[in-house]
């Protein structure tokens, strides 16, 4: 009995470590991220996702900050192995955590960034895709706010593209930012982002 409660606490030892590690990491790769070292909290996020192997949330960050510096690259071979490297991940947290608005999120945006990159070659190819994954999105999390804003901001975009009138997707706009108000993340680690940037848009629509 004495040698069971032994392992048993061991065991609980070494997952609070773990669990140590892990928050330590996260909170690290953060602190790296808003002080604008972009690279090194990649490479924070990379360390804790090769320690958390069923953890998707290491891997969702280092997708989101590939897909993040994509946007203003003019070089190909650049964008290619930024883009290529948050599909890897993106896959790989695919495969912890199927069906997650969070993630799908992050994939049409990865898409949108080849189609801000080259519009003519790429935008045939993906933009039904992205409209496809959105609108899976937010049947799973009708009131998730990253899901909601991303899919208006994607909307005012082609609407943009095409000419039309884009002043109703400012009023869509707005019933966002009552989500994000609602919204509370299901740690200090998941993913929290969107009010600025929703704030943001909504200030330039007025």
């Amino acid at each position: 009995m004495k040698q069971i409660f032994t392992l048993v606490m061991v065991a609980l030892s070494a997952l609070g470590m773990a669990q140590g590690n892990f928050e330590k990491g996260m909170t690290k790769a953060f602190e790296l991220w808003e002080a604008g070292h972009l690279d090194k909290a990649e490479n924070m996020f990379e360390r804790i996702a090769t320690a958390e192997k069923d953890n998707w949330l290491p891997h969702y960050y280092i997708a989101q900050i590939n897909s993040l510096k994509s946007w203003d690259v003019t070089d190909e071979a650049v964008l290619k192995a930024q883009l290529d490297k948050a599909q890897k991940h993106l896959d790989i947290a695919m495969g912890l955590s199927e069906n997650n608005p969070e993630l799908m999120v992050i994939q049409a945006q990865v898409l949108t960034n080849w189609i801000a990159f080259d519009g003519m070659t790429y935008g045939m190819k993906y933009s039904g895709k992205i409209t496809e994954i959105y609108n899976k999105a937010k049947a799973i999390a009708p009131e998730n706010p990253r899901v909601a804003f991303a899919k208006v901001e994607w909307e005012m975009g082609s609407a943009k593209y095409f000419g039309q009138d884009t002043a109703p997707f400012c009023k869509k706009f707005e019933e966002t930012l009552e989500l994000f108000k609602k919204f509370k993340a299901e740690s200090e680690f998941h993913p929290d982002w969107g009010e600025k940037r929703a704030k943001q848009v909504i200030a330039e629509c007025k």
